[in-house]
């Protein structure tokens, strides 16, 4: 690789893929069941505080440290860190890795129920019924390895080129694509008698309902939606101009990613409520409840394949950030070409992400603890090193590193002192504290 790094084209190309790995199946896929699960609104409100303090900070720190590291989190770690905090950026490498290993498996299932959608399979309104299909493909080694293989395939060719022919070109077309397809949804659910229950559900304010946990969910799922703690986000800051306005490009990244979560709560609880369905149905709310709802629908095969073609536009926005954590280190680190790297970088997943997506099928009896591989890789992934992630961040942002990220962020002066003191706590102190507590509350 050349001394000098290669670039985002332009700021609105950097922002697109940022908000595209920030928004991912997390706004379409999870944010509307743990709504669903967590009150509605009790979860919305404290979700969108959290991502515009202590979530925005956080991602301010870690794009920060790659735009002044120039690498991947083991590149960066070595030169703003030492050989000390090498072990923290393979671990955020290995999260990278484990994180699209077991998402590449649900990446599979949205390219599968788009070709049933296609089809006109699938619209059924028994959920009985749409749970047993759900649960027959799943343990379909033959089927679900395929598709989560196809998934990243389709990932591998993104990355194999460098990043403004591929991941930033991509992001351009499909991040809007994206929300004009989520608007057509939403339009269409808004339009059903009593969706106006759904939307109450998501916006009504109940401060009396508020509980410890949902406060804990939400700040969980703030990590989570804006792709912060395990360094692609560090990567994608790696190509960052030093001209390129870091704090309003983060806020840009913070505000897409909130409004597409609630674009995929529209998307989906006007309609649930509209059809008297479950709102606290769990992750199978979009592949088992929304199909209950495009089977009563007029033209529901045609919003069924716009739904799911959502469902992989978001996934591929996603996933090709996490993927690039590993082709940026074996490009950075161990001197291959891209191509190659992500050749390597696509098998390995296949490899090590047939053991999640399995444990649905024959591997369904393996477990460690009382979990599956899928639980497996999660629960180390969403609750230790993700926060361990995020707090070496902050640690290394705040306090080792932070009379040079203070200059990265206003190179021409024009951060004040008042802004500057703000952020510091917020990395020294707020943002630790509540990243802590998310540790914590995933451990015990």
């Amino acid at each position: 690789m050349s001394q000098e790094r290669i670039t985002w084209t332009s700021r609105i190309g950097f922002v697109l893929a940022s908000a595209g790995a920030a928004v991912g199946l997390g706004a379409i896929w999870k944010f509307p069941y743990m709504a669903g699960t967590n009150g509605g609104s009790v979860f919305l409100f404290p979700y969108v505080l959290l991502t515009f303090t202590v979530g925005l900070v956080l991602l301010i720190a870690e794009i920060a440290l790659g735009r002044l590291g120039k690498g991947g989190i083991v590149t960066t770690y070595r030169k703003l860190a030492g050989s000390s905090f090498l072990p923290a950026g393979y671990l955020g490498v290995v999260t990278g890795f484990l994180v699209l290993s077991f998402y590449s498996a649900i990446g599979g299932w949205t390219i599968s129920y788009f070709c049933e959608a296609l089809v006109g399979r699938g619209l059924i309104t028994d959920q009985s019924l749409l749970g047993a299909h759900f649960a027959e493909f799943t343990a379909d080694p033959v089927m679900a390895l395929g598709f989560q293989w196809l998934f990243l395939i389709l990932n591998g060719l993104i990355v194999a080129f460098d990043v403004t022919k591929g991941i930033e070109r991509v992001s351009k077309i499909l991040m809007p694509l994206l929300f004009f397809l989520m608007l057509v949804l939403i339009v269409r659910g808004l339009m059903l008698p009593g969706a106006g229950a759904g939307v109450e559900f998501l916006f009504k304010f109940a401060p009396e309902a508020f509980t410890f946990d949902a406060l804990l969910q939400a700040m969980g799922f703030t990590f989570f939606s804006l792709c912060v703690g395990c360094g692609c986000m560090m990567t994608y800051g790696s190509y960052l101009s030093e001209e390129t306005n870091l704090i309003r490009s983060c806020l840009w990244i913070a505000f897409l990613g909130v409004l597409a979560s609630i674009m995929g709560g529209l998307m989906i609880m006007p309609s649930v409520f509209a059809f008297g369905l479950d709102p606290t149905a769990g992750p199978g709310l979009t592949f088992i409840t929304m199909p209950a709802v495009f089977a009563q629908l007029p033209f529901g095969q045609v919003f069924a394949v716009i739904f799911y073609l959502c469902l992989i536009v978001a996934a591929i926005t996603s996933s090709v950030s996490m993927i690039e954590i590993l082709v940026a280190f074996l490009v950075d680190e161990k001197g291959c070409g891209r191509p190659k790297a992500a050749v390597v970088s696509t098998i390995a997943l296949a490899l090590v992400g047939a053991l999640p997506c399995l444990s649905f099928g024959i591997l369904a009896d393996v477990k460690l603890g009382g979990k599956t591989f899928f639980d497996i890789f999660d629960f180390f992934t969403s609750n230790i090193s993700l926060p361990v992630g995020g707090l070496v961040i902050l640690f290394l942002a705040g306090f080792k590193c932070w009379p040079l990220v203070e200059r990265s962020l206003s190179p021409t002066g024009t951060l004040s002192s008042a802004a500057a003191s703000t952020l510091k706590f917020f990395m020294r102190v707020a943002a630790p504290i509540l990243v802590a507590a998310v540790l914590l509350s995933g451990l015990l």
